[in-house]
């Protein structure tokens, strides 16, 4: 692999990392099987291309896609709270509707950003390239909504949702409104998620309504590749490793296909997202396996 790619791998890795937070929050701290993801991370880059393409400010319109974010996870977790619709039917239909809903924002199927500011080249310093300064832009982005994330989950409230997510009946007893957390819970991780989209938009010259397939997948690939890589219900270290597995994930997505002596192609990379995931899942039961042998003897 070429340095170009590596760093390219690194950059889209960043910022699946965002989803993978997203993802995190969702299934890992609620217990909610939302799909909404694979619906608002075009709505995000379908939000910031729109306002960027008309001449808005790119810095707001980023705000304004990962503020579509939440209100399409808030919508999916008032399907759940308020009319009773079994969690993972409300984010399929959250899901379905977000794709009608991104077509009319955008009208038509993509929304190119050739020539727009967008937050990269507007934040570039002088002499530093732009492979090199997306990158590090996106780290700096991703390190600032981890320690966000970390905050906000060691208050009152974000104990309150990992409480709803445990032992909602438990939270109940305890005088929580499980009903607002799941709320709050799932605007903040698809708050997360449209600014994925508001970013990979910026990065990849435009928003396409296909941008979102498969979006949930690569989510909880990152996710269970994070957990094999660091297991532990510590808040700052469970982030930590959802980050680092999308990272992960990403660069062997890249080094598998950019390896000419193998064989894979660009339409390979579902094949090699579905070993990837199985290799991950494979190896806790290994390690279980091989701290459990001593014992038998």
């Amino acid at each position: 692999m070429s340095l170009f790619s590596i760093l390219g791998a690194v950059e889209i890795g960043l910022i699946f990392a965002l989803v993978s937070l997203g993802v995190f929050i969702s299934f890992r701290l609620l217990r909610f099987p939302d799909l909404t993801v694979d619906g608002s991370f075009p709505l995000g880059g379908a939000v910031c291309a729109v306002l960027i393409s008309r001449g808005s400010d790119p810095f707001t319109a980023t705000v304004a896609a990962t503020l579509a974010g939440a209100v399409a996870g808030f919508i999916t977790g008032w399907l759940n709270v308020r009319l009773k619709i079994m969690d993972l039917l409300a984010s399929i239909l959250m899901m379905i509707a977000l794709f009608s809903v991104n077509l009319r924002i955008m009208g038509g199927p993509n929304i190119p950003l050739i020539n727009d500011p967008t937050v990269f080249n507007q934040t570039q310093p002088v002499g530093m390239d732009d492979f090199w300064w997306r990158p590090t832009l996106m780290l700096l982005i991703v390190i600032g909504c981890k320690l966000v994330t970390d905050w906000f989950f060691s208050t009152e409230r974000g104990l309150a949702i990992r409480a709803t997510g445990s032992n909602p009946r438990m939270a109940r007893a305890q005088g929580i409104n499980t009903g607002a957390m799941v709320l709050l819970g799932m605007a903040f991780s698809n708050a997360l998620v449209g600014l994925a989209g508001a970013l990979f938009a910026q990065t990849q010259g435009g928003a396409d309504i296909s941008m979102g397939i498969g979006t949930i997948v690569i989510g909880l690939a990152a996710v269970i590749v994070g957990e094999s890589i660091i297991f532990s219900r510590r808040i700052v270290l469970a982030t930590l490793g959802a980050i680092l597995g999308a990272i992960v994930y990403r660069f062997f997505i890249a080094m598998a296909l950019n390896s000419d002596f193998i064989g894979l192609k660009a339409q390979d990379l579902n094949l090699v997202t579905a070993v990837l995931v199985t290799i991950a899942l494979i190896i806790p039961q290994l390690k279980r396996k091989t701290a459990e042998a001593p014992r038998s003897l």
